[in-house]
Parts: structure tokens; sequence; C-alpha cells
């Protein structure tokens, strides 16, 4: 077997790998003899079969076997020999002629092209400093989200004929929609409770009712979205035909012992007690998010090096995808959507690369301190994953047995939450107390 480096150009290496067809003959040779037992042949005696009968029988098919075993282990000694750390699947191009060397008429020639990981330091966690934000929970912030879960619950009750709705009130009505003066499927309800203001039907129909009172009859028109769901209905107009029953005003619910038992709480205490520990669960999360943040920032300042271009290929084209369908659904964010495909090309590349050079610097510092991820671990996340499919469960657990890509997936944001955790056991981190808006302030995308 010859190994030669044909090309060496930034972190890519090409080499040519020639394996020669007597090797190969003995490669085969061996194979037959090794499943010669096994084979079993009309004529012979079980296990008894010549190993010349074999190759004339099935010689070109083990062949096939042989030449993807030999690739593989040379290609692996290719890497091995040159010490390469490889940053994602070596590429393969056979130079000969595939049905001669199958043959035996033809030595096996291909060419290895295969990125590294780059060769770099990571910084010392140790000596990197970071703030910490922080934000004191009050007891006001407990009692307003108690406030929220009272709102809720809140429940309509009749106004007088006379008052006119507005904003925040409920309607009962009946409707029928027409579309070019045919009342069609589904656009018809009787007696329908419909908060004024919740959005929850077409654009324009809500507002239309603002200022009706109980016995008004009108017509309502307005205009399906585009992209509404139902395709025979999008972007038509319809009229419905709606009757007013009656005007029914909001009263929030008591934030009382009552309240508590609506969500199964002996009682407010209990009620209090469970809110303000997921106040607390919430800011403790949102301070490790804030702290993981400048991590990320500063080792991305403190670290350049070449990248992987194939990993940061794959990294923008992941990214790439998803930001097509936003756009196409209308959801890209208000300043995004301002960008022509060009300009958001350019920064979704920026990002592409930052997550790629982020990953491998995280994964170097998780080698360099030996961060390992357990079985336990690993179960624990296919248990959450399992549980976001109820009834599925085991289906789920079963797709991650025939897949390690996917269970390299889940493990993957478990080691990086590790190394983080590291980085934060280590380096000086200073605690700094802040007010609410700071702290849950939003961050741009990474």
């Amino acid at each position: 077997m010859q190994i030669k480096e044909v090309e060496a150009e930034g972190l890519k290496r090409t080499y040519a790998v020639t394996v020669p067809k007597e090797e190969l003959s003995e490669k085969l040779d061996a194979k037959i003899k090794e499943m010669q037992p096994q084979v079993s042949l009309k004529g012979f005696r079980p296990g008894k079969v010549p190993t010349s009968h074999i190759r004339k029988m099935f010689g070109q098919s083990i062949m096939k076997d042989v030449v993807e075993d030999v690739v593989n282990e040379s290609s692996q000694q290719a890497i091995n020999d040159n010490k390469i750390r490889p940053a994602g699947q070596p590429k393969i191009d056979l130079r000969a002629n595939g049905e001669e060397v199958t043959n035996g008429e033809a030595d096996l020639e291909y060419q290895l092209t295969v990125e590294m990981i780059p060769e770099f330091e990571p910084a010392d966690p140790e000596k990197l400093k970071f703030t910490r934000l922080t934000s004191e929970i009050t007891d006001d912030v407990v009692t307003e989200r108690l406030g929220t879960l009272a709102e809720g619950q809140k429940t309509y009750k009749k106004k007088a004929k006379t008052a006119k709705a507005k904003n925040e009130d409920a309607v009962l009505i009946n409707f029928v929609g027409r579309i070019d003066g045919e009342a069609f499927e589904g656009g018809s309800l009787d007696e329908h409770e419909l908060v004024l203001g919740s959005g929850s039907f077409i654009p324009g129909f809500e507002d239309q009712l603002v200022g009706a009172k109980a016995g008004d009859k009108l017509d309502v028109t307005v205009t399906f979205p585009e992209n509404y769901q139902a395709a025979d209905l999008a972007g038509k107009e319809a009229v419905f035909e709606t009757e007013v029953i009656e005007v029914r005003g909001a009263k929030p619910a008591e934030v009382d012992d009552a309240l508590a038992e609506r969500f199964g709480f002996e009682n407010l205490e209990k009620l209090t007690e469970t809110v303000k520990e997921q106040v607390e669960n919430e800011y403790t999360m949102q301070s490790r998010m804030k702290l993981k943040r400048a991590i990320l920032d500063e080792l991305d300042k403190k670290h350049k090096f070449d990248l992987p271009p194939g990993m940061v290929e794959a990294e923008f084209s992941a990214i790439w995808q998803q930001v097509q369908a936003e756009k196409e659904a209308g959801n890209l964010d208000e300043e995004d959507a301002k960008k022509t495909d060009k300009q958001l090309e350019k920064d979704y590349r920026k990002i592409a690369e930052r997550r790629v050079r982020l990953g491998l610097v995280l994964a170097e510092m998780g080698q360099k301190a030996d961060v390992q991820i357990s079985n336990e671990e690993l179960q624990q996340a296919m248990v959450a994953e399992a549980r976001q499919f109820p009834g599925q469960e085991q289906q789920v657990f079963e797709f991650y047995q025939k897949n390690p890509q996917a269970v390299a997936q889940l493990r993957a944001p478990i080691y990086e939450e590790k190394v983080v955790d590291l980085i934060i056991e280590k380096a000086k981190v200073t605690d700094k107390k802040v007010e609410k808006d700071v702290l849950f302030e939003e961050d741009e995308m990474i």
C-alpha cells in the first residue's frame, strides 16, 4: 500500500492511495478462506466447498466487500499516520476503473481529501473574568405573577342592553359568513363568545364590533390573509352577517384561596410559594443565559484561527434553510425583512463562522479538562425528548438506538453546557445586581 500527500492547502489535505492488485487478491483469498466453513452449495458437503469454486462463483461480489474494507482501513491509516483530526467525513474519489479492480485486473487507486481540525491553544478558564447579572425577586414581582394567573381565570357577566362593547369586553354573537353572496363551510356560528381585542378572529373582525350593543345587527366585512390556512379562502373578501346577543364585561378572579384551588393547590399560601419558586427558577436560568452569552463573546474575541470550510458551509446551510423557511412564511424579524438575500447571507455566514469557531473552542477546552458525558446523562436527555411525544415514547427510544447521528445531536448540547459549567467554576465570576428589565433584555442572535 502506498499513501502519498498530493495537496496541502490551508486545513485541507489530499492523499493519493494505491493498493496493489496483488494485495487485494491476498485479502480476497483470506476472506474466502474465512467464510469457507459457512458456505453450503449443492453438490458439496457443508463447509467443504473448494476455495477455487467459491472464488469462481462469488469472487467478484466478495471482492467488492474487500475493496470497501480496504478503502476504509487505508483511509483511516492515512489519517492516523499523518496525525490528522478530521473536521468532517473524508471525501473518497476512486481513480481506477471499479470493474477492473473487482475483477482483479487493476490496482485500487483513489484520492482521499480531508479537512483538519485547526491546531490552537484554547484560553485558560482560570484567567478569564466575567460579571454575572442577578436581580432581586421582590414581593411585587410575585404579586404581579399572581395577578396574571387571576387575569387568565376571569369571567364575563352580562352588561346592560344599552352598554356599548369596548376592547376586552366579550360579545355573544351569531354570524353567517358569505363570499360573493354565498355562505361558505365553517363560516357560521351561533352563540359564540368573542373577546374583543383578543385577536382570535380574522384581522379587522373584532374592531368592527367595538361600540355595538345587544340587539344590533351589522355586516362585518373582512379580507382573509393571503397565507390563511384554508387555501380556498386565502385573500378573499367575506361579509359576515352578525347579530349581537349580549355584551359581557370582564370580571377578574380574586387572588384568594379559591383561585389557588382552581390550580390544584390547598390554599393561596401554597400557590404563592410555588409561583415564587417558578420566578426564582426563571431568574436563575436567565442569569445563567446572560453569563453564558458573555462567556461565548469572550471566547470568540480571544480565538482567531482558520476554520474548516466544510464545517462552516454545513452550519451556514442549516441556518440559511431556516431563514428561507421563515422568509416564505413571513416570519422574518423586522430588521431582517428589510435586507436583501445578499445582505442576509453575509450576516448569517458570520453567525455560522462564529458558531463553528466556538464549537471548536469549547470542544478543545472540554478535551483538555477531560469532560465526559455519562450514560445516565444521555439517558436523561432521551427521556426528556421522549416526553415531548406522549404515547410514542418507545418509538423515540428506538429511533435513537438506530441513529448514532441523532444521539450525537443529543450529546452536543449536554457537552457544551458541561464545558460552560467548567468555565464558570474556574473563572473569576463577580455578581452584579441589576433591574429586572436589564436581566431580561433580549440579546442579539448568535
